[in-house]
């Protein structure tokens, strides 16, 4: 856990997020990590990103793979809410489950067509 408050915070939306995920979505998330870390990749504007192999394309070979990863950018997403503590834990929110759908091979363009980006 960080000491800085408001990292320890956001690491807590993130957790309370994943909580939120239904139980049978859970039981299906197999060999994937959810870190936070402060800003994504310089040159990159992202809130989160998945890195791995999507739940529906691993194949026999999948067994003994690298975790998969989840990242949330905890500055990106504290602008955007501009200090409001609700709006941020919307948008933790959103963006866990956004990048847990890529975790489960669900594309943007799918998220944009059922009104889930």
């Amino acid at each position: 856990m960080s000491e800085d408050p408001g990292a320890a915070f956001f690491e807590q939306l993130v957790r309370d997020a994943l909580d939120e995920v239904p139980e049978e979505i859970r039981g299906l998330m197999t060999n994937v990590a959810v870190t936070v870390e402060d800003e994504p990749p310089p040159g990159r504007n992202l809130l989160g990103l998945y890195e791995g192999i999507p739940w529906g394309s691993r194949d026999p070979y999948y067994a003994g793979a690298l975790p998969d990863k989840i990242t949330i950018y905890r500055l990106p997403l504290e602008r955007i809410a501009g200090g409001n503590p609700e709006r941020l834990r919307r948008a933790v929110r959103r963006t866990v489950f956004h990048e847990i759908a890529h975790h489960f091979g669900i594309s943007d363009q799918r998220l944009i067509e059922i009104d889930r980006y």
